[in-house]
């Protein structure tokens, strides 16, 4: 059995034919100016310089091998570390984040890799959950209420199909995907500009997985700008309109939309050479 085939022996025709449909690439504008611009972003024993442009609506794929520096640059881009080396701008504007909490203003987002670590809060519901990374945005000066909250979290449970029976239900007993779409409901309900998933398929079923692949589509017609880093090449190479390749914590290259896994693989071999 083919893919398609194998997913809808086990899933049904209905996700096989949203399976397919993920191959109708988002347009947008590639003659407009770069959302984000990234010019030799580095920083000492962690990431060489990297340059990056992604643009409003647009699809860029981090593709590499365990240890190539995919984690290591989005957490350069959210101010989780400081680099020591290169410039970041926005709209044109050199910028500096001193802390995550200049990136989310910003308009920054990042559905961190470790889920469990440094995504949910398993002890606090859905809502609590959901609501945390608006409230980093507003500040001390606005709190959400329970009710603002409640209406933020159902809200997003119903957009995203999250599998819950409460907006009340701690988070730990979700589902995996169901946590996940939970982490990109966080982020989405502070509006970003830039959403940077790292890993967001990582440990969640065949379904989950096609659900979150075609909400990352679905943001990008909305106009965001989304960096997809994945261990799994075929979904880069699938979901991104160009794949940035990584290796030994540097950009070794990059491919356009529509490359193969071979491709990308033969781009990390080709620097063993």
């Amino acid at each position: 059995l083919g893919p398609q085939a194998l997913i809808a022996a086990m899933l049904g025709r209905e996700l096989a034919a949203q399976s397919e449909r993920l191959a109708a690439l988002p347009v947008f504008d590639e003659r407009a100016d770069a959302l984000l611009q990234v010019e030799g972003l580095g920083q000492a024993g962690q990431l060489q310089a990297v340059d990056l442009r992604v643009r409003a609506g647009e699809i860029v794929g981090l593709a590499g091998l365990l240890g190539a520096g995919r984690t290591e640059f989005a957490r350069l881009l959210f101010g989780l570390e400081a680099p020591d080396r290169g410039l970041l701008k926005i709209d044109g504007r050199a910028m500096t984040f001193a802390s995550p909490a200049d990136a989310i203003r910003q308009g920054f987002a990042l559905c961190p890799e470790e889920r469990k670590t440094d995504g949910i809060v398993a002890e606090l519901s859905v809502r609590e959950n959901i609501a945390l990374a608006l409230q980093a945005r507003l500040g001390a000066g606005r709190f959400l209420s329970h009710a603002e909250q409640t209406t933020l979290a159902e809200r997003f449970v119903k957009a995203l199909g999250i599998k819950t029976a409460s907006v009340e239900t701690p988070i730990g007993l979700l589902s995996g995907g169901n946590q996940q779409k939970a982490m990109i409901a966080r982020w989405l309900a502070t509006e970003p500009r830039l959403l940077i998933l790292d890993e967001p398929t990582r440990g969640i079923d065949v379904a989950a997985k096609q659900e979150i692949m075609e909400q990352i589509l679905q943001l990008a017609r909305a106009g965001m700008a989304v960096i997809f880093i994945s261990s799994e090449m075929s979904e880069v190479v699938r979901v991104a309109h160009r794949t940035v390749v990584l290796r030994d914590r540097r950009k070794v290259g990059e491919l356009p939309g529509g490359s193969t896994e071979d491709e990308v693989y033969d781009m990390i071999a080709a620097e063993h050479a």
